[in-house]
């Protein structure tokens, strides 16, 4: 059984998206067992709807839901121990809960689980990793959010957690790993950069091929199983993504309907169409992950609907199927236990 603890106030729907999304992953993953917390007012009728997810779950009274736009050290003095959003992380440490997720205001719940979870021994600062769809299928870009700027160690710490995830979540025994650069050449790009690009191929790290540098165009080419950067540029670089399929999609919609001919095109074409529109959609791929904390914390688009919620909770479900806590926990120990320089790896 795994048990997801959910915020059901979070996101700009709040229960109206993640009660039927706890469903639809409960039909998915029979062996999941819910721990909500909400507003048992706005929650208790939605929730019996949904016979087969009430019987599954448990369902606590919250006093308070953060808002969408709180800044996190007002969501922190106001809703401590009494908010959905803070009762749902503190699950974890009540060993009620395997992993919590959330679609609530993104910065108060990075503050909450780090006041709350704590960060790992030898983790200066978490991470929020993103799935992001490629040419190959899948890869990990991190961090894209949490921290704005990073040293050459938080770069190298972000490296051996997006190698855990990937092991985690896509069962690749030793995945590669780049540095999100300027350029691929040695000598281009800031200091940082170039200095966790040394320590990384130094450490020889048993779980990761380390690659080298990557550049913008790599991500979308699944060049590398996980693409490591510090959150500003990575936030930057995720916000383009998304509003390049918003405009791909655009673009599409009114060449489609523009004249008969097109419009009888699309008729022929219909099915191609429907599949670019499911690779393209952000709902298939919700589900940030904070990596760092003593806890697994998943993050959805405060804007999704049920099914990217679903998506989300699917993301939960996997990283404590496949031990995603215990397989970072054994890279840092590795890692800061004394791992010695030794030869780099080999260019994939």
């Amino acid at each position: 059984m795994v048990r997801i603890s959910l915020d059901v106030m979070g996101g700009d729907y709040g229960p109206e998206v993640v009660i039927p999304g706890a469903a639809r992953a409960l039909e998915r993953h029979p062996d999941i067992k819910f721990v909500l917390f909400g507003q048992e007012a706005r929650c208790a009728e939605l929730l019996a709807k949904y016979p087969k997810l009430q019987a599954s779950s448990t369902f606590n009274d919250c006093e308070i839901a953060v808002g969408m736009d709180e800044k996190p050290s007002q969501a922190l003095r106001r809703g401590r121990g009494k908010s959905s959003m803070w009762r749902a992380i503190d699950a974890i440490n009540a060993g009620e809960a395997d992993v919590v997720v959330s679609a609530g205001n993104t910065g108060a719940l990075m503050a909450m689980s780090v006041f709350c979870l704590r960060t790992m021994q030898g983790i200066q600062r978490p991470a929020i990793a993103a799935i992001w769809p490629t040419l190959k299928g899948e890869s990990i870009v991190l961090d894209v959010g949490a921290t704005i700027g990073a040293d050459a160690q938080q770069l190298m710490d972000f490296a051996l957690m997006g190698g855990a995830m990937a092991r985690a979540l896509f069962e690749v025994e030793r995945p590669s790993v780049g540095l999100l650069n300027v350029g691929v050449e040695e000598i281009k790009g800031q200091e940082e950069v170039k200095e966790a690009g040394r320590l990384i191929r130094e450490a020889n790290i048993e779980g990761i091929d380390y690659y080298g540098f990557v550049e913008g165009d790599d991500i979308g080419r699944g060049t590398v199983d996980v693409v490591v950067t510090e959150g500003f540029s990575g936030n930057i670089a995720l916000k383009a993504a998304e509003g390049t399929a918003r405009q791909i999609a655009e673009y599409l919609r009114a060449a489609m309907s523009r004249t008969l001919l097109a419009k009888i095109g699309y008729v022929f074409a219909k099915g191609a169409f429907d599949r670019l529109r499911e690779k393209m959609d952000p709902s298939k791929v919700n589900g940030g992950v904070f990596l760092g904390l003593n806890g697994v914390v998943i993050k959805s688009h405060g804007g999704t609907d049920a099914e990217g919620f679903a998506a989300a909770i699917d993301v939960g479900y996997d990283m404590v199927k496949n031990g995603l806590k215990a397989k970072i926990e054994a890279d840092l120990a590795r890692y800061h236990g004394g791992a010695q320089p030794s030869e780099a790896l080999p260019r994939a």
